[in-house]
């Protein structure tokens, strides 16, 4: 029927955009999101993709915006846009529309003590076990879900991560006692699955467990700051670039493509700054 038509061209162009997606390498999670905003850029418009216009785009950025949308979803919505008019219809029409600022906002770092708070109040050999490779390794929280066995050199103290943000494959480093301890813990396990990490079922844990657990313990161990399963890298990052780690090295580690990410860790190292003498006391 004819009021079916606009339903159908959408669905049809949301489908070759996943595709596309898929082809380009984005993650499930980055994917999804895109073809959200696109779909919502759609709807807003009434019109066919081919016939949008930079005004149309412009309208929709700024309705956005006054839902106080915050800055970083913004960015997001940005690069949806700008992906699907511009690498998959081949439409500049976003080229003088500039991208929204995110809001500088620095991450949540623990001390030392702080970790070693929430690591201690954690229940079971599993748990202690995923909190400690947070904060050794500066994991993700989807690639500490996604890593097998196979992937970890518990004699080298390495581990391959595979398919990480970006799909990018990088190492990481492993604490030697963590290594130790996982070893043991893998070789007593009852479940018989590829994951470092699984359930009962030997299917892997899920992000959503990862944050549950970190929030519960936050909570036992009496802590006030919003500690994320992210703050944990955040405070690796932190914690190796005050023990006078390159922040090349950081950088690798981490998996960042630009260095300037990685220099966000510059702004919150306070440990570094403590040690700067005040030129009042070298006035004689």
């Amino acid at each position: 029927m004819p009021q079916d038509q606009p339903e159908f061209g959408k669905t049809a162009a949301l489908a070759r955009l996943r595709d596309e997606l898929a082809v380009a390498g984005y993650s499930a999670r980055t994917a999804e999101m895109y073809l959200g905003y696109v779909e919502d850029m759609l709807d807003f418009s009434k019109k066919a993709p081919e016939t949008i216009t930079r005004d149309d785009v412009m309208a929709f950025l700024s309705k956005k915006s006054a839902e106080n949308v915050k800055g970083a979803t913004m960015a997001l919505v940005y690069a949806a846009l700008k992906f699907y008019f511009h690498a998959h219809l081949k439409r500049k029409i976003m080229e003088d529309i500039k991208r929204p600022k995110k809001a500088k906002k620095l991450p949540a770092v623990m001390t030392k003590d702080e970790v070693r708070a929430i690591i201690n109040v954690a229940s079971g050999t599993q748990n202690r076990l995923i909190l400690g490779l947070l904060y050794s390794s500066g994991l993700r929280v989807s690639e500490i879900v996604n890593l097998k066995i196979g992937s970890l050199d518990l004699k080298e103290k390495t581990a391959a991560v595979r398919g990480g943000k970006g799909n990018k494959d990088r190492m990481v480093i492993l604490s030697e006692s963590w290594a130790k301890e996982f070893g043991e813990f893998v070789s007593k396990r009852k479940a018989q699955s590829e994951f470092a990490f699984c359930k009962k079922n030997c299917k892997p844990i899920s992000v959503d467990t990862v944050q549950r657990l970190v929030r519960k313990c936050r909570k036992l161990a009496g802590i006030e700051k919003n500690i994320t399963p992210h703050s944990f890298r955040h405070s690796f990052a932190t914690h190796l670039l005050e023990a006078g780690e390159n922040i090349r090295k950081i950088q690798e580690l981490l998996g960042h493509s630009s260095l300037s990410t990685t220099q966000i860790y510059t702004m919150i190292s306070t440990e570094e700054l403590k040690k700067v003498k005040s030129p009042l006391d070298s006035l004689k």
